[in-house]
């Protein structure tokens, strides 16, 4: 895992299970830079901040109202075929109407998606298809926050409420 983990500062660590663990000690291993004392610092300065703020529990908190919110625009729009996620990391696949569940194309995707972009929300993509958008938000997103993403979502999909029927 890495990125957020630094909170900007360029680190990474690696979880893994005993028995993977225990087999590299078998072998020569180098890092360059492991137990660099400048990344140590940071790392523990992230998971004071993360503990004090608690922002493991407002990933929960608002990453389960967000998820619930988003779930109503599957309901609303015919082109959402699937939320899911948890915490913080959820995904909207796009389709061209939910019976069928065919990917919308990669076209028609980035219409959407420049219009997310145009009403201020960034969001990644992925997938199998690229039809998935990725939302990752920060771990201190808001709940204000978390209606702006929703809103500028639903009013990307009504900009675009037939696309996946043509």
């Amino acid at each position: 895992m890495a990125k957020g983990m630094g909170n900007g500062f360029p680190m990474a660590a690696v979880v893994t299970t005993p028995e993977i663990a225990n087999a590299m000690s078998q072998a020569i291993h180098f890092n360059t830079f492991g137990g660099n004392p400048m990344a140590c610092a940071v790392g523990s300065a992230v998971l004071e901040v993360i503990d004090e703020e608690k922002l493991q529990e407002n990933s929960r908190v608002i990453g389960t109202y967000l998820i619930e919110q988003l779930a109503k625009l599957r309901d609303e729009f015919d082109i959402v075929g699937d939320v899911r996620g948890k915490g913080l990391m959820i995904g909207i696949e796009l389709v061209t109407d939910q019976a069928s569940k065919t990917p919308l194309p990669a076209e028609k995707i980035m219409k959407v998606w420049d219009d997310t972009k145009e009403l201020g929300i960034l969001v990644g993509r992925g997938g199998l298809y690229g039809n998935t958008f990725r939302i990752k938000p920060p771990m201190c997103i808001t709940k204000q926050d978390a209606d702006f993403g929703v809103a500028a979502l639903r009013k990307a999909f009504e900009m675009n409420r037939n696309i996946g029927k043509s």
